[in-house]
């Protein structure tokens, strides 16, 4: 991907893939096994119908997660992960500890 990207940013480089609101939140539901696009929508109710399209999409050009698409009528699409997908389980598993922590530590500052 950036193979010329100096080690320094491999940090960025990770966060230009996984980064953001919603993908990690995505990749974690695909951690449980493939589902098509409305159980993700049902997962995730408040990510709206076109971002979700777009992350699905971009998490696909990265290799992240796989798209299969079934001649049925209506047209059956499925997403999975990946195994490079698959290799982020450690990394959310870290962060979800963390979200946890944090949210521990802030939690009077949000009533």
């Amino acid at each position: 991907m950036h193979e010329n990207t100096p080690d320094y940013c491999t940090v960025e480089a990770a966060m230009e893939v996984v980064g953001g609101k919603w993908k990690m939140a995505i990749v974690n539901h695909l951690f449980h096994g493939t589902l098509r696009f409305g159980e993700l929508r049902r997962a995730m109710p408040s990510i709206t119908q076109r971002m979700l399209t777009r992350q699905l999409r971009e998490l696909e050009a990265d290799g992240l997660i796989r798209r299969t698409v079934y001649a049925e009528v209506p047209p059956k699409v499925e997403y999975d992960l990946t195994e490079l997908g698959a290799s982020l389980r450690p990394l959310a598993g870290l962060l979800e500890s963390w979200g946890e922590r944090y949210r521990r530590s802030t939690a009077p500052q949000h009533r």
